[in-house]
């Protein structure tokens, strides 16, 4: 799938677990330096919430500039807030021309969709969540950040679940309260989770609250 500006993402998928044509879409976007076959071990977990969904997990547009191996969505070189919006909205304008694609293949409405993301890749699920021409039914963000107020601003927003380890040394879980609030007070429906003892990881309560959501908005 292309974007306008030339970018291909693709990557691995899975499902339905039910066999058959899916009923819905759930993009998985993993972090820096991995690539789309670290998240996708994630569906056949999920996939018994929503048995008759596709899981598609691609590969970030970028090779990771940092190791010989590996995918990014965008540069982390320069970390200073205007560079991470300038970033995820150039790379989020390829996640959703690829959700498009997706979803006319697959035959499915417009809305049919949710995104998950985890570090960057959650960092990327909010941006394009909150800002693609038509909203996903969920967004499932963890250990992430809102790198962009202004996707807040006048725009329907779906639900919204953030999740974060209250040890991430990586980007401490005040990225996620913060984004939490600001959420809330935009009008937004957000259920924040908070896992103790937990570094830049997903745990079994932060994919039990993932479980729940995506059986919420893809209820049959």
């Amino acid at each position: 799938m292309t974007n306008q500006a030339g970018t291909i993402l693709d990557g691995p998928s899975f499902g339905p677990m039910a066999g058959g044509e899916p009923t819905g879409l759930v993009v998985l976007c993993h972090g820096v330096g991995s690539d789309g076959f670290d998240l996708i071990d994630l569906a056949p977990v999920w996939g018994r919430a929503v048995p008759h969904v596709l899981f598609r997990s691609p590969h970030g547009p970028e090779a990771y500039a940092e190791a010989p191996m590996g995918r990014q969505w965008f540069p982390l070189w320069d970390r200073s807030p205007a560079m991470l919006a300038q970033g995820v909205k150039v790379a989020s304008a390829a996640l959703g021309a690829f959700i498009d694609a997706e979803l006319a293949r697959l035959g499915l409405p417009a809305d049919a969709y949710a995104l998950m993301g985890f570090s960057q890749g959650a960092m990327m699920a909010l941006h394009t969540g909150l800002t693609h021409h038509t909203s996903p039914r969920a967004i499932l963000a963890y250990s992430g950040r809102l790198l962009d107020d202004e996707v807040l601003i006048s725009k329907p927003k779906p639900r919204i679940l953030l999740v974060h380890g209250a040890e991430d040394q990586m980007l401490p879980v005040e990225s996620s309260r913060e984004a939490a609030q600001k959420i809330k007070a935009a009008g937004g429906d957000v259920q924040l989770v908070i896992c103790p003892g937990l570094g830049h990881g997903i745990d079994e309560p932060g994919l039990r609250a993932g479980f729940h959501l995506l059986k919420q908005v893809f209820a049959e």
